[in-house]
């Protein structure tokens, strides 16, 4: 049964998606009228922008936060809701840039991200379905070997939090599917309903002073010792800017706009579920995901939904019919549901670059400009992470981690706007290649 529902259109309204409609506060946000002056200005109100407002707040200082649409509207208020710990892909890429103690310093700042998260929550009660468990999923053996060396690594670090390697004769008590050979779950991890988790972060940032606007698309920025950052009705000027548009940079800045993919992530949302179907999907209603290119992440919203997602796109264009084109490989992995109805279909572009690592720095030509980006789908977590560590370099604060991240170089994909998304398209489509023939 395919419900051809709720499907996306972009407008300055967050997507038709499940999130959208079980939203449990509404904030009050007006676009921005006339001047304004602050300590900081933040273009960008999604989870990077709220964050970095919120801990610019807690130090003291004055900012104003411009959103183009609503605050959440982007990747963060439209994701799979996963919070897992980590930040980037083969860290150890990075040692000729960071050094070995860099690398390891990077690891620990992947468990304190999640960390941040958990205080944050907690401190300002937001109220986000926040459960903690999370699945790794192995599609084959090699998948289980990688778990094995993360398991030990994650021990090595000092991870205070449970894990446990599932072999392929207990998946079925993380997992009502038999297309897995094996897991690692970690109870350190866990999943949450991320535009809630946005909504509550920006109360909490009106709560200390921080003034948001919505509705407010930058149309220029001056910059200088004294940044002015121009609306269609009304302009900023700042000591401090931080730009944290991510895979909506829409030529905002041609620096950061070339070092970010924006690529298509889609979700469906199923009916409510009985409690005993949903038990039979989740057991232990952990999130998980596999291993593919391709990949399939899935949980159990808090009223038993079926949550699935995955497919990232890299064309540039969504499919027309989302649950149409997902819900197959939901049937894959649950081939049971077939009668059961998908009530929302969504998606939205996460940002990508090309080394895997969130891109967190300081324009090279201008030093008081600011930006966080490329978090390649692991963004729930790093970027509360590129918060606490834009803040801690705006108010040079020392032992920040801002300069390890600032060191990695990253590349500017080729072909400008239109060659990149098709060259990337190709590049994915081979090692999906390789993934299927084993190559």
């Amino acid at each position: 049964m395919n419900a051809r529902v709720h499907q996306p259109v972009h407008t300055d309204r967050h997507a038709p998606s499940y999130y959208a409609a079980s939203v449990n506060r509404r904030l009050e946000v007006p676009p921005l009228a006339g001047e304004e002056k602050a300590d900081v200005c933040i273009i960008g109100g999604g989870f990077s922008g709220l964050n970095t407002a919120i801990e610019l707040a807690e130090r003291g200082l004055s900012v104003i936060l411009l959103e183009a649409h609503q605050i959440g509207w982007g990747a963060s208020g439209r994701n799979g809701g996963q919070l897992i710990r980590g930040v980037g892909h083969g860290l150890e890429q990075f040692e000729p840039a960071v050094g070995a103690a860099g690398v390891h310093a990077m690891k620990l700042m992947g468990l304190e991200a999640v960390e941040i998260v958990r205080q944050r929550v907690e401190k300002y009660a937001i109220d986000c379905d926040l459960t903690w468990g999370y699945c790794d999923l192995a599609n084959k053996p090699s998948d289980v070997e990688g778990f094995q060396e993360d398991f030990d690594e994650l021990k090595s670090l000092g991870y205070r939090h449970e894990l446990r390697m599932i072999p392929q004769d207990q998946m079925r008590s993380i997992v009502g599917s038999d297309q897995y050979v094996g897991g690692m779950v970690d109870m350190g991890s866990g999943h949450l309903h991320p535009l809630n988790l946005a909504l509550g972060e920006a109360a909490a940032a009106q709560s200390l002073g921080v003034k948001l606007f919505e509705n407010s698309a930058v149309t220029g920025i001056d910059y200088g010792s004294e940044v002015r950052v121009r609306t269609a009705q009304g302009s900023v000027r700042a000591k401090s800017l931080v730009i944290a548009c991510n895979a909506y940079q829409n030529g905002l800045n041609p620096y950061l706009d070339g070092k970010v993919l924006p690529a298509g992530s889609y979700v469906i949302a199923t009916e409510p579920l009985s409690a005993e179907q949903a038990r039979a999907l989740l057991p232990q209603n952990m999130a998980v995901c596999d291993q593919r290119v391709a990949l399939d992440y899935y949980r159990l919203s808090a009223d038993n939904r079926l949550l699935f997602g995955g497919a990232c796109h890299y064309s540039g264009r969504d499919p027309a019919d989302i649950a149409a084109y997902m819900r197959p490989k939901m049937l894959k992995v649950f081939p049971h549901l077939e009668n059961v109805r998908i009530d929302y279909q969504w998606g939205g572009m996460i940002g990508i670059g090309a080394n895997r690592l969130p891109q967190i720095g300081r324009l090279p030509d201008q030093p008081n400009v600011y930006f966080a980006q490329a978090y390649a789908g692991h963004g729930v977590n790093a970027t509360h992470l590129a918060g606490k560590l834009l803040a801690e370099a705006i108010t040079a604060q020392q032992g920040s981690g801002f300069e390890l991240f600032a060191k990695v170089p990253h590349i500017t994909f080729p072909g400008g706007k239109l060659l990149r998304s098709p060259l990337l398209a190709l590049g994915m489509a081979w090692y999906r290649f390789k993934e299927t023939f084993g190559g």
